[in-house]
């Protein structure tokens, strides 16, 4: 039996990429609650309207101090790309108001759909117990699935989420070359981009402890990104 090559790295002529996940939302402690009281209630409205909870806003103060810090040492980012979703924005108006307050330089912001937080489909902003009271055998067939493949009706999975993110990856690499660039963004997109930057042949990821308002980083050396941080809350 052959014995496997290791990942092909991404070749990119991005100067760094970092990622910061939003503050918390009022959708993270709900979920929290109800796994823990088994309340099976759903909420009206979009996930993509979900806001930030006091909480969260203070972690995107934080999040911006630090910012201001790495713009004030030359080591900020040059672009910044951010999710549509309120929580996102949300987070990044906060931060980038932050460094004004500074008197630092706020970068270009985009926002960009292939950041958007991994859709549940008609499960949206259902929590676990929710999800499991309204479809048993939907909850079952999750369950007994390997996450990153598992797709939900209407939804995506893990690794659909990687294929968009895969494909923004490329097209910033086209026309932000040698920038540094700032995602903000959700857990799951953290997720992608370290699984699309550990390369080609990269092993499908457990998928690892994102905190709110964390911030994960690679930098280039020799024309690929190479992870310096992950799922940073050192600024918090």
């Amino acid at each position: 039996m052959s014995t496997p090559h290791p990942p092909l790295p991404t070749v990119t002529r991005l100067g760094s990429v970092s990622v910061v996940r939003h503050g918390e939302s009022t959708a993270n402690v709900r979920y929290a609650r109800a796994k823990e009281s088994g309340d099976v209630s759903v909420p009206e409205g979009r996930t993509e309207d979900t806001p930030l909870t006091e909480r969260g806003e203070r972690q995107a103060a934080r999040f911006g101090m630090w910012l201001a810090g790495a713009i004030g040492a030359g080591n900020g980012p040059g672009l910044v790309v951010c999710s549509p979703y309120v929580r996102a924005r949300r987070t990044w108006e906060i931060a980038a108001g932050v460094c004004e307050e500074r008197g630092r330089a706020v970068p270009p912001v985009v926002y960009e759909e292939r950041v958007r937080d991994r859709e549940n489909g008609v499960f949206a902003l259902h929590s676990a117990p929710a999800w499991r009271a309204a479809d048993p055998r939907e909850w079952a067939r999750r369950e007994q699935s390997e996450e990153w493949t598992y797709r939900p009706p209407g939804g995506e999975s893990l690794a659909d989420v990687a294929l968009r993110v895969r494909g923004l990856l490329g097209d910033l690499d086209a026309v932000a070359a040698g920038r540094r660039v700032l995602i903000v963004a959700h857990d799951a997109v953290a997720v992608a981009v370290a699984y699309v930057l550990e390369g080609l042949g990269a092993p499908v990821p457990d998928r690892p402890q994102v905190a709110n308002a964390s911030v994960s980083a690679w930098h280039n050396e020799g024309g690929r990104l190479v992870p310096g941080v992950w799922n940073g809350t050192g600024h918090l």
